[in-house]
């Protein structure tokens, strides 16, 4: 009898263990503040998305990745896998640090003709290309110790080889010489990278991906030079027939609203050189909370655009315990003329419909005047508005503890705003609790906009998708209800579609 019960006692602790260890991955993607809709590492610190390419059927994202805490520290390639954008597979770390530095942002290529050699048995090589960071060389003060290097893949991305021949493109003595972003130029049959030096854009080409010589540069006059030049891109779109060049360049700080954006040009490249149409300065999102954004590569006619959900200002410091920053929604790219002016338009890809939960229950939503309530909202959602005019309007996001976050249009100023000051924690940071805003650009009567709410952040996408702003936030409890305030409303004007965790 005795003997049974002590058998009968370690089946059930054993059972409970593997209980136990049957929920941590349920529990692991489901902490206060885990974005449901957004990915996110299983634990500690990124940043930068790096190296993005599509490949047989999946989409590669790299990410620059600290596996010892959750505060920026040396960087290694961080790798999740997606076959539609959406759902994501944490992989293996691909690239950690070695003699020549820590793995800065870059880019990765599918060389289909194997011009690099690194093809073995008729294995196409997937090719990184990335800055080596010297720590050593930067506390000496020299101003080399950023170089461009390269790794390969033969086995669709799951393992890399660093090439013996590193650093293949070395720092003329330019402090910040970074984040290679390498495209496959046809017309001259040459490989083309854009690298951030300082505060401008160099281009180089190479036959092989081993050999670089200059072509040009861009930018010493032209955008914003409130900080950095970071995380470039060159891309091309059509419109009415047309191919244009849009430049895209990340800079840190001297965002629109403080702290780090990412900014575009439209203009030409013929291969050698980039020659904007006009000095404006355009920016992809005009929240404080996206950075690093860049697209990509080997999708096609399609351009997809990721970006870090953070700023500079307070990354290191937001509330989360276990890990910290996640990615944007990824949006395909598009452009449209606005009273003679080229912009980029940016929406969520239609992927994200996947998520749609037709399983979910109708939203039940209440009306006075010119006030429209939801209660108990799901915990992520995508919300389409439709003002009747383009007067003053504002959707509150609120929960019962008197938080709120609050978006909306000031038709005074002509301008879009996310207002976070009562949003919940704010006090980690001085900057995180300042306004937001964006202009209006449409030169439509009658606009809509699109709000995908996530735990801890929204993205909003108005004026036809020309204007977007991204902003985290961190509230004490979830914000379960919702209220939309204009001049006239209706349940018409709005569409609440409950979305399932990608987890």
């Amino acid at each position: 009898m005795k003997k049974a019960t002590i058998l009968c006692l370690l089946f059930t602790s054993c059972l409970c263990r593997f209980v136990a260890a049957q929920q941590v991955p349920s529990e692991q993607y489901h902490e206060q503040y885990r974005p449901q809709l957004h990915f996110s590492p299983k634990a500690h610190w990124m940043n930068d998305p790096n190296g993005m390419v599509y490949y047989n059927g999946t989409y590669h994202l790299f990410f620059q990745y600290y596996p010892n805490g959750i505060t920026w520290g040396p960087m290694h390639w961080g790798h999740a896998e997606s076959k539609d954008m959406i759902h994501w597979k944490e992989m293996p770390i691909a690239l950690f640090p070695d003699s020549l530095g820590y793995i800065f942002s870059g880019s990765a290529v599918v060389d289909v003709n194997n011009t690099s050699g690194f093809g073995k048995n008729g294995k196409v090589p997937l090719v990184a290309i990335f800055t080596h960071h010297d720590p050593k060389r930067e506390h000496e003060g020299k101003n080399n110790f950023q170089n461009e290097s390269l790794a390969y893949s033969l086995d669709n991305g799951a393992t890399w080889t660093k090439y013996p021949g590193n650093p293949v493109l070395k720092n003329p003595g330019i402090r910040d010489f970074r984040d290679p972003k390498v495209m496959w130029y046809a017309a001259a049959h040459k490989w083309v990278m854009t690298l951030a030096t300082q505060d401008h854009i160099t281009f180089f080409s190479s036959p092989d991906l081993k050999h670089w010589k200059e072509e040009s540069q861009f930018g010493k006059q032209a955008g914003a030079h409130g900080g950095v030049w970071e995380c470039p891109d060159l891309i091309s779109l059509p419109l009415n027939g047309k191919v244009y060049w849009i430049l895209i360049v990340n800079l840190n700080p001297g965002g629109p609203n403080g702290g780090s954006a990412t900014q575009y040009f439209v203009g030409d490249f013929d291969g050698h050189e980039f020659k904007p149409m006009d000095s404006k300065t355009r920016w992809v999102d005009y929240g404080p909370d996206e950075y690093a954004g860049v697209t990509w590569n080997n999708t096609g006619s399609r351009k997809i655009f990721l970006g870090w959900m953070s700023n500079w200002q307070y990354a290191n410091q937001v509330p989360t315990e276990k890990w910290r920053n996640a990615m944007t929604i990824p949006r395909e790219l598009s452009l449209a003329r606005i009273s003679g002016d080229i912009y980029l338009k940016s929406q969520p890809v239609k992927e994200l419909t996947e998520l749609v939960d037709k399983q979910a229950g109708a939203i039940k939503t209440s009306s006075n005047g010119g006030i429209l309530t939801i209660a108990r909202l799901p915990k992520q959602y995508i919300l389409n508005f439709e003002p009747q005019n383009q007067d003053d309007y504002t959707i509150t996001l609120a929960n019962e503890g008197n938080e709120k976050l609050v978006i909306g249009f000031d038709k005074a100023n002509n301008r879009y705003y996310v207002d976070r000051s009562k949003s919940g924690k704010i006090d980690f940071n001085n900057e995180f609790a300042k306004m937001a805003y964006a202009p209006r650009l449409s030169a439509n009567a009658h606009t809509s906009l699109k709000l995908v709410v996530d735990a801890s952040s929204i993205e909003l996408f108005a004026d036809d998708d020309l204007v977007v702003m991204t902003s985290v936030f961190f509230p004490n409890q979830l914000f379960d209800h919702l209220e939309v305030k204009a001049a006239s409303i209706s349940s018409k004007n709005i569409m609440l579609l409950p979305l399932k965790s990608i987890w």
